[in-house]
């Protein structure tokens, strides 16, 4: 093997193409009662429902499946509603709903017999009713299956009807049921959200010490909660926008109308709408994929964990965007002070705020700019230091082979992977690393300085 295929092999998987298996699973699919153009094309996503129950039953048991899928439950039953009775199915992501929800508040109502849906009269319902010259006008309401079930037999808050497969089987995917009745060329898309999620708990990263101890979640309903909690006022917009071509993943794009700058709303609300990516699972992702490319490696958004400070961005006009699945919100624009301010300067004095962001300042410059100052004076610019540092630092230099900038980039790169070292590995052994880091090249800087 050479050299070249070990590092291919090392990296990449390539599969074994001389064994091959050969299975095929057949589907029961009614193909007579819908055109076969719906099927198995690219646009399938977009056929309406159709009002046969056996034919929806299959399409999305071919949609889903289901033949190899296991947590895709197919629940059907008989539907009692005003003396007559229907066949109906509920379909569902096991792990992702409510059972208690779906057997009290979905099933016992439209599946037991109560006075309600026992009426065996007249499907009519008689609004009023006059007599006048022995001649009996009533005015009679027809009645209508649909609304009698989201009106009358369903008591749950989120109940929509839909005609497309597309937005029922999205509304399965995120944790909802989808009810389907035979004869309705319709659906019903019920919230009945039950998966486990982490609860809101202190900020991790951007910790303050008078300001609020609450932090984003990976829902998105939490976390547009807790951003309406600190702006309490109707003028804020949260608009829903879904991308990715497979994942869909579920974006807010929050703001407060009469504060945000419109063509800022409208920009954000463009470059959202025009990624063509097939997914998105954060809002790192995110942020990439919106930023201007420029030669200066700059941030130009603003990611926190935090609902006060995100909050107060909203109030000086900014938008937010926030990501489902992800406990970061992402602010636009950013501007350099912003880099250099705390939630916390809020919170004190004036004095002491900028005091502060002097401080950050301050360190932001030496970050930036003291190794290159080191290189230039001690190089080029000798004439600047005084006379006994001058001949300290020649000193210690005198038996390294190296030049300075050498030296300085190797101390750049130690640092960087004592910092990568400290976050990858499991956190038992992560202080470890960094205190060891720390002793090792504090002894190899005076071990130089004394050579």
């Amino acid at each position: 093997m050479s050299f070249k295929d070990l590092l291919s092999s090392m990296f990449t998987y390539t599969p074994d193409n001389k064994q091959t298996y050969q299975f095929n699973l057949v589907e029961d699919v009614h193909t007579k009662n819908y055109p076969e153009s719906d099927l198995g094309n690219e646009e399938t996503s977009q056929t309406k429902i159709f009002p046969s129950l056996s034919v929806n039953t299959d399409y999305l048991k071919s949609k889903f499946n289901l033949l190899i899928n296991s947590d895709i439950i197919f629940r059907n039953f008989i539907l009692n509603a005003r003396g007559k009775q229907y066949q109906a199915l509920l379909i569902f992501i096991d792990g992702m709903i409510n059972t208690e929800i779906m057997n009290e508040f979905i099933l016992e109502p439209l599946m037991m017999r109560n006075k309600n849906n026992l009426f065996e009269g007249s499907q009519n319902k008689i609004i009023s009713e006059a007599v006048a010259n022995n001649i009996t006008v009533r005015k009679v309401k027809k009645f209508n299956l649909p609304n009698y079930i989201s009106s009358c037999l369903v008591p749950q808050n989120a109940i929509k009807q839909i005609s497309s497969f597309e937005e029922i089987i999205s509304g399965i995917n995120s944790g909802n049921c989808a009810l389907f009745i035979d004869t309705l060329d319709l659906a019903f898309d019920i919230e009945v959200k039950g998966f486990k999620q982490r609860g809101i708990e202190k900020p991790s990263n951007e910790i303050v010490i008078k300001g609020p101890h609450e932090s984003f979640v990976e829902n998105i309903r939490t976390n547009t909660s807790l951003i309406r909690r600190f702006v309490n006022n109707e003028n804020l917009i949260i608009e829903n926008l879904n991308i990715g071509n497979i994942t869909k993943t579920k974006c807010g794009v929050c703001y407060i109308s009469g504060l945000a700058n419109e063509e800022l709303v409208a920009e954000v609300k463009f470059r959202m709408h025009n990624l063509d990516v097939d997914s998105l699972l954060s809002a790192g992702q995110l942020e990439q994929l919106i930023t201007d490319s420029s030669n200066i490696n700059s941030p130009q958004l603003i990611s926190t964990e935090r609902p006060d400070k995100t909050a107060s961005y909203l109030l000086d006009g900014r938008v937010i965007i926030l990501v489902n699945g992800s406990p970061y919100a992402i602010i636009t624009p950013g501007i350099l002070s912003d880099f250099l301010s705390s939630p916390d300067d809020k919170n004190q004095k004036a004095l002491f705020s900028n005091f502060t962001k002097f401080i950050r300042l301050l360190a932001a410059f030496i970050t930036l700019l003291l190794p290159g100052l080191y290189i230039a004076v001690t190089s080029f610019h000798q004439e600047i230091l005084p006379t006994e540092l001058l001949f300290s630092i020649l000193a210690s230099r005198a038996n390294v082979p190296f030049p300075i900038i050498f030296e300085l980039l190797v101390l750049e790169i130690s640092f960087e992977l004592i910092r990568e070292a400290g976050l990858r590995v499991p956190s038992p052994i992560g202080p470890t690393i960094g205190i060891v880091g720390a002793l090792v090249m504090g002894q190899a800087a005076v071990s130089a300085r004394y050579c």
